[in-house]
This record gives structure tokens, sequence and C-alpha cells, in this order.
């Protein structure tokens, strides 16, 4: 019996020890005129479980090394088992040194509808197309693990735009919209082919840098590391002279716009007007955020 408890307890360190997400999924349904609430607190225990007990990846995370992430489904109908509305996803990862943590994915995809019934178990297939709902989910599991990926590594997120990519060419065959070309530029679709794409080389190269080389570097050089960022946002000129306000620049500035003014409002005092210069080139929606970095 003591053998037995032992496997046990070795058995669930391992699964401990092996997820690579900690996620929180909420499901909003206010919009609703529904009298009975239940099962949307039901589906929102259902996702929670899919998210942070399913094995994305063949490696092994510890718990402190679990990527953080919430995703918030707003429901704008329901009838008969379907549901309709939109998932934001955001992801964050923490900075070296520091007990900071930095956004570094903010994505609100509109194109989000999918069936459920109360209580119906939650199966992916990555060889098969089994439900909306779980599909979108896997696809953002991937393309958060691939972002945080890329902050450490240099085109680090690789393989796992990939395993998004593979869920997007499956998911084309269903009648669900975001996963094709002629369904917008800012779906699912868009937004795996762009991270995949030679054309956006630069967003990738970012990330590196401004986490990596910057960010990570902020408690020990300073003023070296606000440098860096500064000279690794000046990389997206290239990229936005291609293909102005393009997907993967909103998403970047959607997720760190309030940080970069933070960055270079304080600190060591460095020369901002060219950095302040390329900010209003390439995202002049946040012209009135840009006017607030002093230096």
């Amino acid at each position: 019996m003591r053998k037995f408890f032992l496997v046990v307890f070795l058995v669930c360190t391992v699964v401990s020890y092996s997820q690579e997400l900690s996620c929180i999924v909420t499901v909003n349904s206010q919009k609703v005129g529904q009298t009975n609430k239940q099962i949307f607190a039901t589906l929102e225990t259902a996702l929670n479980e899919f998210m942070n007990s399913k094995k994305w990846t063949n490696k092994t995370f510890k718990p402190k090394e679990r990527i953080k992430c919430n995703m918030q489904i707003i429901v704008d109908s329901y009838s008969d088992n379907s549901f309709s509305g939109s998932i934001q996803v955001q992801s964050s990862r923490p900075v070296f040194n520091s007990s900071y943590t930095t956004p570094i994915l903010n994505i609100n995809d509109k194109q989000f509808s999918f069936t459920y019934q109360e209580f119906e178990p939650l199966y992916y297939n990555s060889n098969r197309f089994e439900s909306n709902l779980t599909s979108v989910l896997a696809f953002y599991a991937y393309v958060i693990l691939g972002v945080d990926a890329d902050s450490f590594k240099m085109r680090g997120g690789t393989m796992y735009y990939n395993e998004a990519k593979k869920i997007v060419n499956i998911a084309q065959s269903s009648n669900f919209l975001g996963w094709k070309q002629n369904d917008g530029d800012r779906t699912r679709y868009m937004l795996i082919d762009n991270l995949t794409s030679n054309f956006y080389r630069e967003y990738r190269t970012v990330l590196y840098n401004y986490h990596l080389k910057g960010l990570d570097r902020m408690e020990s050089k300073p003023e070296a590391a606000k440098k860096t960022i500064a000279s690794s946002l000046q990389l997206f000129k290239s990229m936005n002279a291609r293909r102005p306000n393009s997907y993967l620049l909103q998403t970047f500035f959607d997720s760190k716009t309030d940080e970069i003014v933070q960055l270079f409002t304080g600190g060591p005092e460095m020369n901002t007007t060219q950095l302040t210069n390329s900010l209003n080139q390439l995202m002049p929606t946040y012209k009135t955020y840009w006017r607030k970095i002093e230096y």
C-alpha cells in the first residue's frame, strides 16, 4: 500500500510539472438575457480544466515556469447550445531578476462561435476537427507558447506556430469564421500566416530583442537596456513600410503601449525624439500615449 501511494505521488508530481499554461478562462454572459446562467458557469469550469490540464508539448515545465495567460469569452448570443461572441486572449512573461511581469500578447478575436452542451466532455484532436470551441482554444494555446518562446530565443516559437497553422488548415473544412483567408484581415488565419511569414520577420526579431536583450537587462544595465528596446522598436519601420498598420504591428502595440510609455518616462534619461517620431509614424492611433513620453 505504501508503494502504491508513492507511485501515485510521483505520477501526480510529474503531471503537475508538465503543464505549460497557467490560464484563467472567464465566460461573460451579461449580454445574454438568459434566466438560467448555470450553463455558462459549467462551461467556464470545463474550459479552465481543459486549458490547464492538457499537455500541449513534450517539454516539462515547472510550476513557476508555466505561462500566465487569460482568455475572456464574451457571449453575445446563445440559443439551443449555440454560442456566438468574441474571445480576448492575453499572456505575459516574467522579467529576469524582477517581480515585474510584462504583457506579451493581447488579441481580440471577434469571430468566435461554437456549440456546447452542458457537461459534454471537451476533446481536442490534433489531426481532426472535433469542435470549433476546442480548436480555437488550442490554436491560441500554441500562439501563446510561440510568442513566449520567441521572447526567450530568436525564432524559438516556430514549432508552436506550425502546430497553430496545422489547426488552421484542418479547421478550414468547417463552416466557422476566422479560419479562411477571405474571412477578414484580423482573423486566426491572418495571425498565423503573418507569424510564419518572412514578410513580417521583424516582429519576431523585436520580440526577442525587446525582451531578452532589453527588459531582462533593465535591473543590471538600465541605460543600455532602454537603448536596446528603443532600437528594437525602430525595426518595425521596415515592416511597416512594406505593409502599413499590419495585424502583427497592431497586436504588438495593443499589449505594449502602456509599458513603452512607462519605460521611457522614468529611469536613466535618454533622447527620445527619434523614438517618439517613429512611434507616431508606426501607430498614430496612440499619439495621445506617445505625448506622455517626457524625455
